[in-house]
């Protein structure tokens, strides 16, 4: 009997288990999820420093500036970004002061020099400056502690580590991260018809193109893929890699063999090495799926059709792999949209069909099929962008009805 994609989901994260975390350098937690909280061995920013190009000045000088009644300061001293001055700024004074450069004392406000024209070089260390404008207190000052103080926390734990949280990773004094180990994935296709990607088929051969479609998968998905030599339909070569397999990964994904001829020996290793939980989905494309454990290892048998295993891939293993990695957020964006035509299936099963959607010009999505659908095919999945999910229990979708679609193009968690 054929589960159901949620009872057949439920089962393969009840194999799983988050893995364990290791410290790394910030770059290399991009993507990955914190194990524990970041605090900031500092204040940032650390001290106030100015958001601008232009005069430290005090905002009571300015009261009255405009362009037709500009006020003359002395500029009396000029402070660089990586430097300061202790010379507090008095009345009638200001300081030249470029972006990110601390800001002197006696100082409340800084005015961009677009609104400044240089005075004359003589009377003072520096010169003076016509300032053509007022200014608030406080204006282009960004204060010290402002984003965070010494102690706060920056990052929480189970927060995905992105671009910015590294910069703030760098800022706060961390040059590692605790974080979630990356699941090691053993990649095995099974196979006498299979030959390498640099060998040119002979007959009743085909290339071992699925070892690398699903490496790369298991790449997209966070993990690192061990891609093994292509296992041919013998059983005692099977039983030697698999075994091999579950000493070596966190888990096991294997293509082909999954099916009831007679020499589709997956099943029958996985029962005799470990574990079989199941062995049909009610879906299409992949409707033999197998799901086991080696040692604990989780092990799941893909189709041998190209199609058939990268759906199967990304409805069921690549939200296992995240949720190995500590993800909360397992799935990809589902949305509605509209049948660009009629679509027809069997009605026992549900099927994930490659498709592309479009915005059209009234701000709607419209979904099309994107090529064959045959499961031996993968140039749909290529020039698509989604599934196009189609339940169980009927069997025509009429044109301009509304359907889900998963969306490959988009990163779990995206609303």
């Amino acid at each position: 009997m054929s589960l159901s994609v949620e009872q057949a989901r439920d089962l393969v994260f009840a194999r799983c288990r988050v893995l364990e975390t290791e410290s790394v350098p910030i770059l290399e937690a991009l993507g990955r999820v914190l194990a524990t909280e970041v605090r900031s061995d500092i204040d940032v920013a650390p001290f106030d420093n100015s958001a601008m190009d232009g005069y430290a000045i005090r905002a009571a000088d300015l009261v009255g500036a405009s362009e037709s009644a500009p006020v003359t300061l002395a500029v009396v001293s000029e402070i660089a970004a990586g430097s300061y001055s202790e010379l507090e700024i008095g009345p009638g004074q200001a300081a030249r002061i470029m972006t990110g450069a601390p800001v002197p004392p006696g100082a409340d406000a800084v005015v961009m020099v677009e609104f400044t024209e240089a005075g004359e070089a003589g009377g003072a260390t520096h010169g003076t400056v016509r300032i053509m404008r007022e200014v608030t207190s406080g204006e282009n000052i960004r204060r010290r502690a402002e984003e965070v103080a010494a102690g706060d926390v920056v990052l929480s734990a189970g927060e995905e580590v992105g671009p910015a949280a590294v910069g703030l990773l760098a800022a706060t004094g961390h040059a590692t991260a605790e974080v979630y180990r990356r699941p090691k994935v053993a990649v095995l296709s099974t196979g006498d018809e299979l030959v390498d990607v640099t060998e040119l088929p002979g007959r009743g051969k085909i290339r071992n193109s699925n070892s690398y479609s699903i490496s790369a998968q298991v790449i997209a998905a966070g993990g690192m893929p061990l891609r093994y030599p292509i296992v041919r339909d013998d059983r005692a070569a099977m039983r030697e890699a698999f075994a091999q397999a579950a000493s070596e990964a966190d888990f096991i994904a294997t293509t082909g063999g999954v099916s009831v001829g007679d020499f589709d020996y997956v099943k029958p290793v996985l029962e005799e090495l470990g574990e079989m939980e199941f062995c049909k989905v009610a879906m299409r494309p992949g409707n033999p799926q197998t799901l086991g454990s080696i040692d604990g290892t989780p092990f799941f048998g893909l189709p041998g059709n190209p199609t058939s295993t990268f759906v199967g891939f990304e409805i069921f293993i690549r939200p296992a792999l995240r949720f190995m990695q500590g993800h909360a957020k397992l799935d990809r964006p589902r949305q509605q949209a509209v049948l660009a035509h009629d679509v027809k299936k069997k009605r026992d099963r549900r099927y994930f069909l490659r498709a592309s959607l479009e915005r059209s010009s009234d701000g709607s999505y419209v979904v099309t099929l994107s090529g064959s659908q045959s499961s031996a095919l993968l140039t749909a999945a290529h020039r698509g962008n989604c599934l196009l999910v189609m339940p169980e229990g009927e069997e025509l979708f009429p044109a301009g009805s509304m359907a889900e679609v998963i969306r490959l193009d988009m990163e779990e968690g995206i609303q």
